[in-house]
């Protein structure tokens, strides 16, 4: 029934003219319905109402957790719930002693590690003085690639450590490898009706409409109809190399043209691609298995399933196995069981599942058995290089191809190399954009932004130069970049310079390794501006680091530790809990890969 239900009803079914009621009489009627209009229109706004908090948390790089929180989010109030939805950063660890239902999603990062924004969360519950979670119920879904030996591992550590604290598992953990969706779905159709029945905190009150909102009161997230499983397919419009002749590396510059696919994004989002596999390689795969085109891969051709269907250049584990077994090579046998993974690594390089098949020649597989050893083709993220405010109709991105020689045949990058052959204008590719809400310029459009992007670690630096150019706003930037090579690889340095002449990059520093006999890194550029970067950061300034996160990100988190240290007089310890104090403001943050 709704709000004003006795609106509907004609006022003369209650009064007709001719009805026999004395004018005392229809006063007291009226008084009467309105009361029970009153209370049938708070019974009705109780029932949205009464619903139980259910605080659910994410830990991502990439967005993905994210975006499973909010199928949780947008799915609560069928089962009775108001989902509360924040960063596990968000979270304090004395918070959690107050809350009866918890859901957690986390993605692993790196080899086995926290993503940023659960960083901070997963030190304060592996604390030893932790208080106990008795009352708290919870599950953990854990996302994940098996490509890596530490699979899914940030999402095993919080569902150890939590029921190590007393917290009650009301499902097992679910852990998911990249095709995430459909295992997260199963998870989320179990966890929401079992944790509804447990815990005793008060429902949510005053907040009409409680399944379409979070924690913040705003309507949940609209979702893109284009995604990995729906691409939208973009015209190429651009596609020019950045780099020069003389460069180790190519660099292309792509804009992606977003036609009337109604795709919107933000400075600091990433853009997801869907490659196809190179027709070459595809042809010499079919021929290496000694199978035909149209060999019958669960009810598509062999050709179709390797152009389109599987990840056919980077070895699975369980194909590794599989040729271990079947090759009759006994140190290949050795470097597959004895679980080195430096080893395998350095075993690896440069190889890839085409050269391995031409290198044990003895290991035969049919088409079904090889194709059943690979893993789905995948996209690949991007980190977009425009801001909508400076390109609204095209996405910008800075690639490195990836191509080498070796094993007697030329090798590329399964989507840079798929993107380098797309003709500009004349040809497509399938994208969808991630958004990226823990990679944002602040706010406040005075603060201060420093950037630290080396290569083409840039890529999101110049959206946000382009993005605060547009806005016209006053807050200072400062760019580190970096790269071996100023004649060759000083990319973007037209636009660069630009902006510093137009006052918009207040700083720039280069660090080019390769131009003197001592290298020279971006964290050596910080080093020696080390009491201005410091008093750029005391003014409120945001600190912002893109690129390679097994050395660089690492080395100049190190460096900013060790400036904040030098500056400030305080040791490294005090250093540290200055950084998780950014971390924790929302002030340090990175894009790493």
């Amino acid at each position: 029934m709704g709000d004003q239900p006795f609106d509907l009803i004609p006022k003369q079914l209650f009064f007709p003219e001719e009805a026999p009621f004395s004018k005392e009489q229809k006063s007291w009627l009226s008084g009467y319905f309105a009361g029970l209009q009153s209370k049938l229109a708070d019974n009705d706004s109780a029932q949205k109402v009464q619903l139980k908090p259910v605080h659910v948390f994410y830990g991502t790089q990439t967005g993905n957790s994210e975006s499973v929180c909010q199928d949780i989010e947008s799915s609560a109030a069928s089962f009775g719930l108001q989902a509360n939805m924040r960063a596990l950063d968000e979270v304090e660890a004395a918070d959690l002693l107050e809350m009866e239902r918890v859901l957690i999603v986390c993605s692993t990062y790196g080899e086995g590690e926290m993503p940023d924004n659960a960083e901070l969360f997963w030190e304060a519950v592996r604390a030893p003085d932790m208080p106990r979670l008795e009352n708290t119920h919870f599950s953990v879904l854990a996302l994940g690639d098996t490509s890596y030996d530490e699979f899914c591992e940030a999402g095993k550590l919080i569902d150890l450590r939590l029921e190590q604290l007393g917290a009650k598992r009301i499902a097992p953990r679910v852990d998911c490898d990249v095709d995430y969706e459909d295992p997260a779905a199963q998870w989320i159709e179990t966890v929401l009706p079992e944790i509804s029945k447990f815990g005793s905190e008060a429902p949510t009150a005053g907040v009409p409409e409680a399944g379409l909102q979070g924690k913040s009161g705003k309507a949940a997230t609209t979702r893109s109809k284009w995604n990995r499983k729906t691409p939208y397919s973009s015209v190429v419009q651009a596609n020019r190399r950045l780099s020069g002749a003389g460069s180790a590396k190519e660099i292309v510059h792509y804009e992606m043209a977003l036609g009337d696919s109604g795709i919107t994004y933000e400075a600091g989002d990433a853009l997801g691609v869907m490659p196809i596999n190179n027709p070459d390689l595809v042809t010499q795969m079919i021929r290496e298995l000694n199978a035909s085109d149209d060999t019958d891969i669960d009810g598509r051709s062999l050709a179709e399933t390797l152009t389109h269907g599987l990840e056919i250049s980077t070895p699975t584990k369980d194909f590794l196995r599989a040729l271990s077994e079947r090759a009759g090579d006994d140190e290949l046998e050795r470097l597959v069981s004895n679980g080195d993974r430096e080893q395998q690594d350095d075993f690896l390089w440069s190889k890839d599942t085409l050269d391995l098949l031409r290198l044990y020649p003895a290991a035969k597989f049919s088409a079904q058995e090889f194709t059943a050893l690979m893993k789905p083709l995948q996209h690949r993220a991007y980190s977009i290089s425009s801001s909508p405010k400076a390109a609204p109709d095209a996405i910008h991105l800075t690639i490195a191809t990836v191509m080498y020689h070796s094993h007697d045949r030329d090798h590329r990058g399964v989507c840079s190399g798929f993107l380098r052959d797309r003709d500009q204008g004349l040809d497509s590719a399938g994208i969808f954009v991630q958004p990226n809400k823990n990679y944002r310029l602040p706010e406040d459009s005075d603060a201060p932004v420093i950037m630290v992007g080396p290569g083409t670690g840039i890529a999101p630096f110049r959206a946000f130069l382009q993005d605060r150019a547009a806005s016209g706003a006053k807050g200072k930037n400062w760019l580190f970049f970096g790269d071996q090579h100023k004649e060759h690889d000083y990319i973007y340095e037209e636009e660069l310079v630009g902006w510093q002449k137009d006052g918009v990059l207040t700083k720039l520093d280069t660090a080019f390794s390769r131009d003197q006999a001592e290298k020279i890194y971006v964290q050596t550029r910080m080093a020696e501006n080390s009491k201005e970067l410091y008093a750029w950061l005391e003014e409120g300034g945001y600190f912002y680091v893109c690129g390679d996160a097994t050395r660089m990100a690492k080395d100049v988190d190190q460096a900013l530790i060790n400036l904040i240290a030098k500056e400030s007089g305080k040791d490294e310890e005090n250093a540290i809990a200055y950084v998780n104090k950014l971390k924790k403001e929302k002030r340090y943050l990175r894009d790493v890969y």
